[in-house]
């Protein structure tokens, strides 16, 4: 397990780094989105997973639910700004209450999940109800009544398929030619 969150955030600090500074080749308005969001802050949530691989309590796994669901979001997120204009131009956009699209850094997890299920994944794709689980146990964190939050064997198994959906979604994003994060440390 301890494996499987240094991979995450081996993955998701190539990624963000690549992302941080995309001018030269990005189109500009989805460069400046992309320098202003705090990518840095999804490497560090993802260096503290190695945090929930053990025996958890209820407080570690709402938690870790929490965290799991910042990473899960920051990753639609960076899609969605990544390809900026295609998002703006898209009739299904995600708009705010008086109409005009949101920006992807102000979306929250649920709305991200309606519209990726609705324009991006196809039905085959497993993510839109791993989500939906993710979304209600990391809410948990909110409640003041009980909720479920799975168990620490449930947990460590939406890391594993956490490890599948952050490879998914690199694999989807636009790269120069010859060039994409991994999720091993070259620098050993």
């Amino acid at each position: 397990m301890n494996d499987t969150a240094a991979r995450i955030a081996t993955l998701i600090q190539n990624m963000m780094s690549f992302w941080k500074n995309p001018q030269g080749w990005a189109p500009i308005e989805a460069a400046e989105l992309l320098n202003k969001s705090m990518l840095e802050w999804q490497s560090s949530l993802a260096r503290t997973l190695g945090k929930w691989t053990g025996p958890l309590s209820d407080g570690e796994l709402i938690l870790a639910w929490a965290n799991i669901g910042a990473l899960v979001e920051g990753q639609l997120k960076l899609f969605l700004s990544a390809y900026y204009n295609d998002y703006l131009a898209d009739a299904e956009s995600i708009k705010n209450r008086n109409g005009t699209v949101q920006d992807p850094d102000g979306v929250t997890l649920e709305p991200l999940r309606v519209f990726f299920n609705k324009r991006i994944w196809s039905p085959e794709q497993p993510w839109n109800a791993w989500i939906l689980q993710i979304l209600q146990r990391r809410n948990a964190i909110h409640a003041f009544k009980a909720k479920d939050i799975g168990t620490s064997a449930e947990l460590h198994a939406a890391l594993r398929t956490l490890l599948l959906f952050i490879r998914d979604m690199n694999s989807m994003l636009p790269y120069p030619e010859m060039y994409g994060p991994s999720e091993y440390d070259y620098q050993r």
